[in-house]
């Protein structure tokens, strides 16, 4: 079964400095509809106005993705880590045991827009830790470059979840499919631009939902951009 979550779906807020989309209940935003699929736990389409950010603030026992699109988002954290994420880098933090940190865009003319991810732990009370590594275009062009993972597969970023998660940038003529295990759930994020999934044309921010499928299809893009990921069920 396929199940399309349109954009405008989403829950929205808007801070002034922070205009936020939240596929599923985050904060303020609460739907009991959408508390999440299989393991994954959020999806925040966040902008940060020039010269803002969010303060320091700490979390537990969740593994947190950041996927930058534009600008460049500043990562300080108590592990000791000072690290700008630009596009086409994949950052991971393991909460575990507890972790501080604080998000800042410090250009003076430019938004910084960025997916945040949670995605449940499947082992809980360890060290807190963080990894980043840059995944460049050519990877992703015309398939799914496997970013994340639970065993740190084809140079992924290692994740304490049982889930991968992949990125992949299509245009016309370019089709990709990934084989989907029995038990095994599917969500793809479009990002940007156009694409049909398993033959449903989704747009920027809408997202699929696949339940007792067999395979992602990806084909039809239109400069399009796109997080997938094999999810415990």
């Amino acid at each position: 079964m396929l199940t399309l979550r349109k954009s405008q779906e989403r829950g929205y807020a808007d801070h002034g400095w922070l205009k936020s989309y939240h596929s599923f209940s985050f904060a303020n935003y609460h739907d009991p509809q959408h508390m999440g699929f299989g393991n994954l736990r959020v999806i925040n389409e966040d902008r940060i106005a020039p010269g803002k950010g969010f303060g320091t603030h700490g979390h537990r026992d969740m593994e947190i993705i950041s996927y930058v699109l534009e600008g460049n988002l500043a990562h300080k954290d108590t592990l000791g880590n000072v690290k700008g994420i630009p596009p086409g880098d994949v950052q991971r933090m393991s909460a575990g045991t507890g972790v501080q940190h604080s998000e800042f865009n410090h250009a003076p003319d430019q938004t910084t827009h960025f997916l945040q991810i949670w995605i449940e732990p499947n082992v809980t009370g360890i060290p807190a830790g963080y990894e980043q590594k840059t995944f460049p275009d050519s990877e992703k062009r015309g398939r799914l470059r496997l970013v994340a993972s639970p065993d740190a597969s084809e140079g992924s970023v290692t994740i304490h979840a049982d889930a991968r998660l992949y990125a992949g940038l299509f245009d016309a003529g370019e089709s990709f499919n990934l084989p989907l295990a029995p038990g095994r759930k599917g969500y793809v994020h479009v990002v940007r631009g156009e694409i049909d999934v398993n033959g449903k044309r989704l747009a920027a921010g809408d997202a699929a939902k696949l339940d007792g499928e067999t395979r992602i299809e990806l084909s039809s893009g239109k400069q399009a951009e796109v997080l997938v990921f094999d999810l415990a069920g």
